[in-house]
């Protein structure tokens, strides 16, 4: 009996240990992406850290961050080891061995940050919308992207919206509603005062780091869209007005701002506010033969949950069902995850491409909004 037991012990110890094995090849052939965060004054890095903490597939090998006190608020906030933060992007680069990078900068700083990682063949650069405050600035990431062959990645939030990928499926894939006619994205909340951070209100505020108000903090939302469900086609022609409705509070930028997006056969209207009541992130299509809304924030549903439309045959509006994304295409990290592994190239509202149009949008819009005069683009692209 005695040795019958043994053989068991022994027997289970074997196992144990091919499994224990199998698993530490498993890990060495799938190491997890090393990640390093650019940057603590972008607000959206509050929610990205521990999204990040609690997915294995990724590890955090650094934070470049010249505020000190502000790192030493991220450092106790999220528990995070004081060796991983530096105070200059080159030195992180050099003492890491970082295969991608997510910045938090400012709206300004994106150039030099991707000519950085570009110079240290880190081949990955994701970046929170949008991509540049004006076209000489996306001219400099898109010559650099080229030039070194890096990915770069534009993260909006609204690119995870499940309803987003149905609306897909039946204006694009289904065609469900006819040709495209006309696009109303509402973004917008009660002002970034009553949401942000110091460290993010001072850029926020300021036209130069952040490029406008809320023409650019909103408005890159429906660009992005927009463009998108034109297939990366530039518009025609650019209108842009703007208000500053509250100068007490933003004297230098902004609060509102509506754009007008010409195509060929279709029109675009972006709505961006710092002014309205409630949240808004909204997205309207209408074709030939019928329309769909998305609503990022219906009551029960979670954000980007709600899609209705009006279809041939319908005699109103009718709930439509909101599937799941591909597993790589799920959120910003699973993305970043697939691009650094080569599984996916950036594409559709991520992509560079879609993101040197919204930039030439928001650019047109603004000088549109300056001089009072609806703006024409040229026929070639200028990048």
């Amino acid at each position: 009996m005695a040795s019958n037991v043994s053989w068991w012990v022994k027997y289970v110890v074997l196992c144990l240990l091919s499994l224990l094995c199998n698993l530490i090849r498993a890990e060495a052939a799938n190491p997890p992406v090393r990640i390093a965060i650019v940057g603590l004054v972008h607000g959206h890095v509050w929610g990205f850290i521990p999204l990040l903490q609690a997915r294995p597939e990724v590890q955090l090998v650094g934070i470049v961050e010249t505020d000190q006190e502000l790192a030493a608020r991220y450092a106790k906030r999220f528990n995070l080891p004081r060796h991983l933060f530096f105070t200059n992007l080159d030195e992180l680069l050099a003492r890491t061995n970082v295969e991608a990078v997510a910045a938090f900068t400012t709206t300004y700083d994106h150039p030099a940050v991707v000519e950085a990682c570009a110079k240290r063949n880190v081949h990955v650069i994701m970046m929170e919308k949008p991509l540049a405050v004006d076209m000489a600035a996306a001219r400099r990431i898109h010559r650099v992207a080229q030039e070194s062959g890096i990915q770069v990645v534009v993260n909006y939030e609204t690119t995870w919206y499940r309803n987003h990928a149905a609306l897909w499926q039946l204006i694009k894939q289904q065609a469900a509603c006819g040709e495209i006619r006309k696009m109303v994205a509402l973004d917008g909340h009660n002002g970034p005062e009553k949401y942000v951070g110091p460290e993010f209100y001072d850029w926020l505020f300021d036209p130069v780091k952040n490029g406008d108000g809320a023409l650019f903090d909103f408005g890159c939302y429906g660009a992005n869209l927009m463009t998108w469900l034109m297939d990366n086609r530039r518009p025609l022609a650019v209108t842009g007005v703007t208000q500053t409705f509250r100068p007490q509070i933003n004297p230098k930028v902004d609060d509102d701002a509506t754009i007008i997006v010409e195509y060929p056969r279709a029109m675009g209207f972006i709505e961006a506010s710092w002014n309205w009541p409630f949240n808004r992130k909204d997205l309207e299509v209408y074709g030939e033969k019928g329309y769909v809304v998305a609503t990022a924030y219906e009551k029960g549903l979670a954000p980007g949950e709600s899609l209705e439309a009006r279809l041939p045959g319908m005699a109103q509006e009718e709930p439509q069902g909101v599937g799941d994304l591909p597993e790589m295409e799920r959120d910003s990290i699973s993305y970043l995850v697939a691009v650094a592994r080569g599984k996916l190239k950036p594409a559709g509202l991520s992509s560079l491409e879609n993101n040197l149009i919204v930039t030439e949008i928001l650019d047109a819009a603004r000088q549109s909004a300056h001089t009072g005069e609806r703006v024409v683009l040229p026929p070639n692209p200028p990048w």
